[in-house]
């Protein structure tokens, strides 16, 4: 027998016996006025009836289509794209059902990583500053140590330091080593900051996570190769270890500015470039934290020891936030959106829907760095 839903001045309804029960094993759908006999839902809940289980909506008495139902939301934002992540998820055999109030459900745990005051000693050397190539060059011997003991530059050749005989830095080296380690450069450090924000307008953001990450004893480095801003090695981190070994770096850095905007695709492609190099993304946010709203869209329920959980069994595991590959995301968006999912204790997954209706879905995770200024992020490709 089809689902019955019948559209109403009060809502989408449904009060026909047969299909409030099957409803409710499903868990479609809320009880209307408190009576467990009625229940009232969604839009996207009765769109997903009618696509996937065949039910019929009806209003007076006559039948509904799938474009009559959705037409009122035709200019709501990103209508389709939810509802095509909340068909996906629904699809595995697992829950999502709207945010109705605001808990915390106390499963988001923090990552923390070994995070450590760092202060650098001075140095007495001084650095030759080729403005266009935004490098410098130390041309001592004793230079060697900054690279060998603290890992700033390369000496020699990537992978082959005895393949040359000085040290290279690239322009955030030369100014943290500037301005925290005397270095001595034929620019002063505001010139050369001023040449690197003329190429690159970000830079200052992009200088500010190095600096914070420096600053708590990570090595830091360029990220070229793996299509994003820095790579990271943890405290201690060495250009090499016994036997010359050449030490792989397991994380990799996007610095993402409040201010600015990026393309959904572009943002996948990054994250995806990391994995397929079996490196953990980190996204950076840099900037004041201050308190902005934006509207997540879905709690969603997982699996527990391989069974399904429920509403009547247990509680969401993460919160949703859904977005079409054709739109853009700000780094004050997306840094809403996470400080919205940590106030409901769910750890958020963000759901990209692709022109062909297919959905990818990214796990965000929060890292603990004490005393910084700004928020990181692990994110890690999830399959429901």
């Amino acid at each position: 027998m089809a689902l019955k839903i019948l559209k109403t001045k009060q809502g989408f309804l449904a009060e026909d016996d047969s299909t409030v029960q099957s409803l409710l094993k499903g868990f479609f759908g809320e009880p209307y006025q408190g009576k467990k006999n009625k229940l009232v839902l969604q839009p996207e809940e009765v769109l997903y009836l009618m696509d996937v289980r065949n039910a019929e909506c009806t209003e007076n008495g006559v039948k509904k289509t799938f474009n009559e139902i959705a037409l009122p939301f035709v200019k709501e934002k990103k209508f389709l794209a939810k509802y095509f992540c909340y068909r996906d998820w629904r699809d595995r055999g697992i829950i999502a059902v709207k945010i109705t109030k605001n808990e915390n459900y106390g499963r988001n745990p923090i990552i923390k990583y070994p995070s450590q005051e760092t202060h650098y000693a001075k140095t007495n050397q001084t650095a030759l500053f080729f403005q266009d190539d935004l490098m410098s060059i130390i041309d001592s011997e004793e230079a060697k140590d900054l690279y060998e003991n603290h890992w700033f530059g390369q000496w020699g050749t990537y992978k082959a330091k005895k393949h040359g005989s000085f040290l290279k830095l690239d322009a955030f080296e030369t100014i943290f080593l500037g301005k925290h380690c005397s270095l001595k450069t034929n620019y002063s450090i505001d010139a050369i900051q001023k040449k690197a924000r003329s190429r690159r307008k970000e830079f200052n953001q992009l200088y500010d996570v190095y600096e914070d990450l420096r600053l708590r004893g990570f090595v830091v480095k360029t990220g070229f190769k793996f299509g994003t801003h820095f790579r990271l090695y943890f405290p201690g981190a060495s250009p090499s270890r016994e036997g010359d070994e050449w030490m792989h770096s397991k994380h990799v850095i996007h610095v993402f500015p409040r201010e600015s905007r990026l393309l959904i695709s572009e943002w996948s492609r990054a994250i995806r470039v990391a994995h397929g190099v079996k490196k953990t993304f980190i996204l950076a946010i840099p900037g004041k934290k201050r308190v902005e709203k934006t509207s997540l869209d879905y709690l969603l329920y997982h699996r527990e020891k391989g069974s399904p959980e429920t509403p009547s069994t247990g509680k969401p595991k993460y919160v949703m936030l859904a977005l079409s590959e054709e739109e853009e995301i700000g780094g004050a968006e997306l840094a809403a959106a996470i400080t919205e999912a940590t106030h409901l204790g769910l750890d958020l997954v963000i759901a990209i829907c692709d022109r062909e209706t297919s959905v990818t879905y990214y796990r965000i995770k929060r890292i603990d760095l004490p005393k910084s200024r700004f928020e990181y992020y692990e994110i890690e490709w999830e399959q429901p």
